[in-house]
């Protein structure tokens, strides 16, 4: 039986960057006001966030009913709070806060148009976010994960020219075409075996049922290809069809709450829906770990072939997103707990590189590793950060991606795979192929002429390099002081 707590806070977490958008366009003629009203809801969402924790750590679960059910399905609208929600909530909630400064100096810096447009859509997509992380049921989280595949299109086509509107063609086609297309059979197949009950609360909901390999293999895969916002191949196209979208975008949403909304919902489906035990007794998890495998080699190698700086880091995402998917389809203690700490490690070190590859454009108008030459010694602070993102994305000390790495092996050590073993082992060596050039040639080749005539230091504006500063710093105080991730996890997988 869970001990649970029933409290309005998930809700307010929810509400409070809902509550900003009228705010943000009440003041769409004072941007000062309007920038104001984002970090208020921002700062406002973390504290809610951060009230939760205590109970959270305490061993208790939050929950939180609106509805018993809707049109008929006696399902409920339901919040429900627990560790691997509180983590996600915690790594978007407070990257939100750093992406909001980080928007403001380069919205302003490039004088984007429709900024007002911009942050209300951006205050919305956060709150469909959090509503993933603390759906109760497979009901809330589907409505949520559509709320947020809407919310974040005009993020997408922000600069509303062809390439902008063919980018958002795919990114729609692609979430919510699976999403009908695999994630609603799947719902109702487990709605119909469960006898209607789709909460996450106590035991998973199919954990001892008769499903059979097939039924369980083809339910496996509509939850895992449905969810496709997890970026598996071959519904993976459109991540870097996303990256026409403004790099505040990029940093966040596509480095951490669209992607990893996907990957929570995979994790979610197989510790909520089949439970861990049963679904490696099922044997359908090496299905769906040979999928990931091949996803997060293949996006590896075509990532060293990019030469924009954005795609190298979107083809990137795609291979780590699926080092996650990966490790809760060993289903083995560790991985499962590998995987919760990969959202973290991963958010930190990605939206790192995508401030850095921001600030890059802001200050010089440079996309382009190719153009990168000797650009390091003009930008020591923003390639200094690329460094440390590189470091944390590839698993190297000091660095928190080490850790999670080390326990993504260590599960599939201990579920007898050294094949799958290797493949973590590998993607970390082609991910230091396709990032240490970057830093190579940003520090040690010599700069073109015509940039030599014009020597010393200049960044991007403040409110771009302090960002990408704080989450660099972040990736290595993760190494340090990982106990709160821990502690997260544990209550989740029980893994020392």
């Amino acid at each position: 039986m869970e001990n649970t707590v029933t409290s309005l806070l998930p809700v307010l977490a929810c509400l409070a960057s809902l509550l900003a958008v009228p705010l943000i366009v009440l003041f769409r003629k004072e941007p000062f006001l309007r920038e104001m009203s984002t970090f208020a809801a921002g700062i406002l969402k973390f504290t809610f966030v951060l009230m939760m924790l205590p109970i959270i750590l305490d061993g208790k679960t939050i929950v939180h009913t609106f509805t018993d059910g809707i049109g008929g399905i006696n399902v409920p609208i339901m919040f429900r709070v627990d560790g691997l929600g509180m983590l996600f909530a915690l790594v978007a909630s407070s990257l939100w806060i750093l992406t909001s400064l980080y928007a403001i100096g380069y919205m302003r810096g490039l004088k984007e148009h429709s900024q007002t447009r911009f942050f209300a859509f951006f205050a919305l997509s956060l709150s469909a976010t959090l509503g993933v992380a603390f759906a109760g049921n497979l009901l809330t989280l589907y409505l949520f994960y559509e709320m947020l595949s809407l919310s974040t299109w005009p993020l997408v086509t922000h600069h509303q020219d062809k390439e902008a509107r063919t980018g958002g063609r795919t990114y729609l086609s692609y979430l919510l075409g699976t999403s009908i297309a695999f994630a609603i059979p799947a719902i109702i197949f487990t709605f119909v075996k469960a006898d209607g009950d789709l909460s996450f609360a106590g035991e998973a909901i199919l954990a001892g049922q008769d499903l059979g390999y097939w039924p369980a293999l083809f339910l496996l895969l509509g939850f895992a290809f449905g969810f496709s916002k997890a970026g598996m191949m071959p519904f993976h196209s459109w991540l870097p069809g996303a990256m026409v979208a403004p790099t505040p975008v990029s940093a966040l949403l596509h480095a951490v709450a669209v992607v990893k909304v996907g990957v929570f919902c995979v994790i979610r489906v197989i510790t909520g829906v089949f439970g861990v035990e049963f679904f490696k007794d099922l044997s359908v998890n090496l299905v769906l770990c040979w999928i990931a495998a091949f996803t997060v080699l293949v996006s590896s190698l075509i990532a060293l072939s990019q030469d924009n700086l954005k795609r190298r880091l979107a083809f990137s995402t795609i291979g780590q997103l699926s080092y996650i998917v990966l490790g809760v389809a060993l289903a083995t203690q560790h991985a499962v707990a590998g995987s919760m700490m990969h959202i973290a490690m991963h958010a930190f070190g990605k939206i790192t590189l995508f401030f850095c590859a921001g600030a890059i454009f802001v200050a010089y108008g440079k996309k382009y590793i190719s153009q990168l030459d000797g650009l390091g010694r003009k930008m020591p602070f923003t390639f200094g950060a690329f460094a440390i993102g590189a470091m944390s994305v590839t698993g190297l000390p000091p660095t928190g991606g080490l850790l999670s790495k080390i326990y993504l092996v260590w599960g599939a050590a201990e579920a007898h795979q050294i094949a799958l073993l290797c493949v973590y082992l590998i993607s970390s060596i082609l991910n230091g192929a396709y990032f240490f050039p970057i830093v190579y040639r940003a520090f040690f080749k010599p700069a073109p002429e015509a940039e030599i005539a014009t020597p010393g230091v200049k960044e991007a504006p403040l409110a771009c390099v302090l960002p990408l500063s704080i989450t660099a710093v972040g990736s290595v105080l993760l190494f340090f002081f990982p106990g709160l991730l821990l502690e997260l996890t544990n209550l989740m997988t029980g893994a020392k």
